[in-house]
């Protein structure tokens, strides 16, 4: 007997779902780089996020993005990552995007991790206070939350993401965009971390 397994109509569903595993990883990467021992490790975190988010805002700029996810004005931390480098006395060693090429609509899956990351960014953010004396102002902006608060721009996302305008048969193409991101991410930690 075949097992038909039901795949969610939203978008959002989807993502959560199939890249759970992905974001899993991620999380045991940080527990391995130790971010919050000390600043030295908590830069290294930094200049992978800068690197990241670099990936990212290059995106910005393409029309059907802008159309996709039209208030991203507000949205990335590049600029924030760097000015924490500065704080914390290094400097950013510039690189090739790894999302150059990247279109609509995979782009929405590397946005999704990067979104998903200024969300979960509220616990680090803490311990980036907590162990490291680090805020919002010096050190830490890249954890901050965005003015309008984490809750609200991201549900906003997810609104954008689960809109009709997208096809059923495009959601493939972001969740693999987002696969992508999560890789990639993940060789910036293990890069700056110096994890195997």
């Amino acid at each position: 007997m075949n097992t038909v397994i039901e795949r969610p109509a939203l978008l959002s569903s989807r993502l959560k779902i199939e890249t759970a595993d992905l974001h899993e990883l991620m999380h045991a990467l940080m527990e391995q780089g130790q971010p919050f021992a000390n600043r030295d490790n908590y830069a290294r975190f930094v200049a992978a996020q800068y690197h990241f988010q670099r990936d990212i805002e290059h995106l910005f700029a393409d029309p059907a993005i802008q159309a996709a996810v039209p208030d991203l004005d507000v949205r990335g931390r590049a600029a924030a990552s760097l000015a924490d480098l500065a704080d914390l006395g290094f400097d950013a060693v510039p690189e090739p995007a790894a999302s150059a090429g990247v279109a609509m609509p995979g782009a929405l899956g590397w946005l999704y991790v990067s979104e998903g990351s200024t969300l979960g960014a509220a616990f680090l953010l803490k311990q980036a206070k907590a162990r490291l004396g680090l805020s919002e102002t010096f050190g830490a902006r890249n954890l901050a939350a965005y003015p309008e608060g984490r809750a609200i721009v991201w549900r906003r996302f997810v609104g954008f993401l689960d809109r009709p305008a997208l096809q059923e048969q495009e959601h493939d193409a972001v969740i693999a965009g987002a696969a992508a991101a999560y890789a990639r991410f993940g060789s910036l930690l293990k890069r700056h971390f110096g994890l195997a």
